[in-house]
């Protein structure tokens, strides 16, 4: 990365008296009755209402009510993970009501697990109902996308590359959309004006006040917890970017690990 809530029948008149008294005082308890399932029914209703209306909100204050991607960026140059703590990866996401991993995968022109460790990735990330993307970065114009890292059941692929000349950009893109056959193309950007077109586009927007108006509909903006001062900074950056845009992106794990929001 290019930046460090689911009756008897009676007969005579005493037997009619009888059954005239039986019957007031059974419509008195029926209607006791009813009036208390009506109330117990709106009980139900008000308090399912209220579940209804906070099922999309997290337990630190954002809601996504069109379940967009809100993305934990894993830098392997901040923090490593691998298949020993990639458990705790998985729990942290979950917890922070994350739906999607960028899980770096390449940076610098090495490949940094083989193809039993990034089938694991998948897999175990799938068994807890989270998307997987392979984030590569690029820091060269020479490197190019290692062929062993396609259609291992993988979400999509994410190429990280801002720093690459233009023309390297768009070249690196088109190879990933020509050779992946399954899954989602991805591309993070420090370039706010870039004109590529993945599947998903995700700009570093982590200047908030001068970034914000680059997010909208079609582009998934960036929060970096490091440089955020508060819980309630953080939160409103996260909300804005899903409110105004197509998700968001936090940049990274091991930062919002260290700040605790």
């Amino acid at each position: 990365m290019s930046k460090g809530s689911r009756r008897k029948d009676t007969r005579g008149e005493k037997k009619r008296k009888e059954v005239r008294k039986t019957r007031q005082t059974g419509f008195i308890i029926l209607a006791g009755v009813i009036v208390a399932v009506i109330a117990i029914s709106a009980i139900v209703f008000i308090h399912g209402s209220s579940l209804s209306s906070t099922s999309t909100t997290s337990a630190f204050g954002f809601s996504n009510p069109s379940n967009k991607p809100v993305i934990i960026y894993v830098n392997q140059g901040n923090a490593v993970v691998n298949r020993g703590n990639f458990s705790t990866l998985l729990a942290f996401a979950k917890s922070h009501h994350f739906n999607t991993i960028f899980f770096q995968i390449y940076r610098s022109g090495q490949l940094l697990f083989n193809e039993g460790d990034l089938q694991y990735f998948v897999e175990a990330a799938h068994l807890d109902n989270l998307s997987v993307f392979y984030s590569l970065y690029f820091t060269n114009p020479s490197e190019q996308i290692p062929n062993s890292v396609y259609n291992l059941g993988e979400n999509g692929i994410s190429l990280d590359m801002s720093t690459l000349p233009a023309a390297a950009q768009s070249n690196l893109l088109a190879t990933l959309k020509l050779d992946l056959k399954n899954g989602t193309t991805a591309v993070t950007s420090t370039n706010l004006t870039t004109t590529l077109k993945p599947d998903l586009l995700i700009l570093e927007t982590y200047d908030f006040q001068a970034d914000q108006s680059y997010i909208h509909s079609g582009v998934i903006g960036s929060v970096e917890p490091l440089t955020i001062a508060s819980s309630q900074e953080y939160q409103r950056e996260l909300q804005f970017s899903i409110s105004n845009g197509s998700g968001v992106m936090v940049f990274d794990y091991y930062g919002l690990s260290k700040a605790g929001y």
